[in-house]
């Protein structure tokens, strides 16, 4: 039976209705170990490029979509383990740490790691953040480390996953945190402001035992109410004190 081969002239090529969405680990163990190892792929279905070797939009296939690609690490210094990551217009940086990749098969074993990178316009150490993202897949040391020949050719074999990063998830969270602000300050402007009177209790209470209400020496939040006997007593004074001054003519 013949492989199946959907990439042509480097760009992949699906039939219509066919996606390509592997998992970390079946990128990692179908493809990225076979290929270092020179074992059949499942499918010619990941070209090789160097993505180095062009800027992120630059790369064939569509950048709207996620691209995968074998590529292999330069270094960035002779006597170093470093890679270089430069482009034309900028350079790829790690950010984060390396997340491993552990089997499905419920033994715990680490088969690869992944580390996520982000494409920067310019020069370092000034160059600007963009929303290219890159996920380089690589084989364990313990697994490359060795004295095959076959596979000490290939330790440089990566495996890349490039896409374009999209805000409008984020955009469309604030927007909803926005609609249901506005919907409760929309609601409050219609009813009004709600106000509680805590001494409602008390007053039910003194008027049932027919209590007056006493007098706060403190600021509280109770109306001080008036004797509705001092008028009468004013005018009982003003009385007496006419009636005193009529007697003191008599006299």
């Amino acid at each position: 039976m013949d492989k199946l081969n959907f990439v042509k002239n480097g760009v992949l090529r699906l039939p219509p209705g066919f996606r390509f969405h592997p998992t970390d680990e079946e990128l990692v163990v179908q493809y990225l170990r076979r290929k270092i190892f020179a074992c059949p792929l499942p499918a010619s279905i990941i070209p090789d490029f160097d993505v180095c070797k062009s800027d992120p939009w630059e790369l064939p296939g569509d950048s709207d979509q996620e691209r995968y690609f074998f590529s292999t690490r330069e270094a960035k210094y002779p006597n170093g383990n470093r890679s270089n990551r430069a482009t034309g217009s900028g350079y790829w940086k790690a950010t984060g740490i390396d997340k491993q990749i552990v089997t499905s098969r419920g033994t715990n074993q680490v088969v690869g790691m992944k580390k996520t990178l982000v494409f920067y316009r310019g020069k370092p150490p000034h160059g600007s953040r963009t929303d290219w993202i890159m996920h380089e897949y690589r084989l364990v040391n313990t697994e490359t480390d060795t004295k095959n020949s076959t596979q000490s050719s290939g330790e440089n074999w990566v495996l890349c996953r490039i896409f374009l990063k999209k805000r409008g998830t984020k955009n469309e969270e604030e927007v909803t945190k926005s609609k249901n602000c506005n919907t409760r300050l929309g609601a409050l402007e219609k009813t009004g402001p709600v106000f509680y009177d805590f001494m409602a209790k008390e007053k039910k209470i003194r008027a049932d035992l027919n209590l007056a209400p006493a007098l706060s020496s403190s600021g509280s939040s109770g109306v001080t109410e008036i004797s509705c006997h001092e008028p009468d007593d004013l005018e009982d004074s003003t009385s007496c004190s006419s009636l005193s001054s009529f007697r003191m003519k008599l006299h």
